[in-house]
């Protein structure tokens, strides 16, 4: 039979990714953004910019997207900076 009085306190939970990786998100997300819209806005099928700069653009924004998600603190990292505030 269930004990009733007794209930487990919930553990700290602590956050999946750190203040880096959301600002690696951001840039990530601005780039991948960034040149969706100047292949767009070039409106060009064979111009410079739609062809060569707006590619590299959007794969270094979903590289960067991919890093941040796969990137993890080290635990010494995030006890002290959990410490120092």
């Amino acid at each position: 039979m269930a004990q009733k009085g007794k209930r487990k306190k919930p553990e700290q939970s602590t956050m999946v990714f750190d203040a880096f990786n959301y600002k690696l998100l951001a840039i990530g997300l601005f780039l991948v953004i960034a040149g969706f819209t100047a292949m767009y806005l070039e409106n060009e099928v064979s111009g410079f910019i739609s062809l060569f700069i707006s590619p590299i653009v959007i794969m270094a924004g979903y590289v960067t997207v991919i890093f941040a998600i796969m990137t993890r603190s080290s635990p010494t990292e995030s006890t002290e900076s959990h410490n120092a505030n």
